[in-house]
């Protein structure tokens, strides 16, 4: 584009010298062929997501990037040659998000999670539920009372109860797995049998790669170290195994496309498998985080070139919003 807007600069300047002529029909020459006119949002009765994100489009600030990250997805779910990489941080889950991270499992071929989103979808798939709290309430009043906070959301602590039942029945037959990956598709198997459904029982189910490198750092994997500590035996797993997986899948396909729900551990995972293979050609990242302070969840998509983890001609936003607002209108917009 700035080489376009070069040409167009030394033409009016041969054509006009340096003078008022020349600064004027520059500008004028430059807006009518590069910039696009602001459209402010009109709501309509019975509009539809899809109808609102297009109109966003025509805003500036947020509004837009809202939109370009609904075309990129639009273009990387149909996109035959593209392998999608679904990277969520955070603990989406308890926030009511996990019905549309089930929708969009059914686009992509790899995903990476925390190990928090894994303990609170086993939660529920054991019958256990998230409520609506209060950032305000009084913290030593709801420990008292057996609950614990995240944010607004709020969760009973007897839930550990049930994961500790489920882990120690099973465990015989978790120590056994031999990476992360097979060890999560056993816990969604066992939890399929007993008529579950969630993350992991879906990824299970339909043999989607499902990697959490920092599944100690959870419920599931405090639940794991008490049956250790218990002396019920140790486990096989090898902590870098999936790590061929996820690499291999990087590097055999022709594209790839990547979605980070915030960013940290899984982020960085999915990043270095491209970074050893090729860079994606496809990315959206919703964060809160800013860039300044040099944590890859505040690192924008384009800061990924200079690694190789992105391609330079790729198409890519950086989307600056809380998730729960963000991906809702992103996914929604595609129908």
């Amino acid at each position: 584009m700035f080489k376009k807007i070069f040409i167009v600069e030394i033409i009016c300047f041969l054509k006009f010298g340096y003078s008022l002529s020349y600064q004027y029909v520059f500008k004028t020459v430059f807006c009518d062929i590069f910039m696009d006119e602001i459209k402010a949002l009109k709501i309509e009765k019975d509009m539809k997501v899809s109808e609102l994100v297009h109109e966003m489009g025509g805003m500036g600030f947020g509004a837009e990037k809202i939109f370009l990250a609904s075309e990129i997805m639009k273009s990387m779910f149909e996109d035959k040659e593209c392998k999608v990489f679904f990277g969520v941080a955070g603990a989406m889950v308890p926030a009511g998000m996990k019905e549309i991270l089930l929708d969009i499992l059914n686009e992509v071929d790899v995903f990476v999670t925390t190990g928090a989103n894994l303990t609170h979808d086993l939660i529920e798939s054991l019958g256990e539920k998230h409520y609506k709290g209060d950032e305000n309430m009084d913290d030593l009043e709801l420990n008292k009372k057996g609950f614990d906070r995240i944010y607004n959301v709020l969760m009973p602590n007897k839930v550990y109860e049930r994961l500790e039942d489920f882990f120690e029945k099973h465990f015989d037959e978790l120590k056994e797995c031999e990476s992360i990956k097979e060890f999560l598709w056993k816990i969604g198997e066992i939890v399929s049998k007993q008529g579950g459904k969630g993350i992991l029982v879906k990824c299970y189910e339909k043999k989607i790669p499902l990697f959490c490198p920092g599944i100690a750092d959870s419920g599931i994997g405090l639940m794991m170290w008490g049956r250790i500590m218990k002396g019920k035996g140790k486990t096989k797993m090898d902590v870098f195994a999936d790590m061929n997986d996820i690499i291999d899948i990087a590097w055999t396909s022709k594209k790839n496309g990547v979605i980070y729900v915030g960013g940290g551990l899984p982020k960085n995972f999915i990043q270095q498998s491209l970074q050893f293979s090729k860079g994606a050609d496809y990315g959206i990242q919703i964060t809160t985080d800013r860039a300044e302070f040099g944590g890859s969840s505040g690192a924008p998509l384009k800061e990924g070139i200079s690694w190789g983890k992105m391609k330079s001609k790729g198409k890519f936003v950086d989307v600056s919003c809380d998730a729960t607002i963000a991906l809702p209108l992103i996914y929604a917009s595609l129908f």
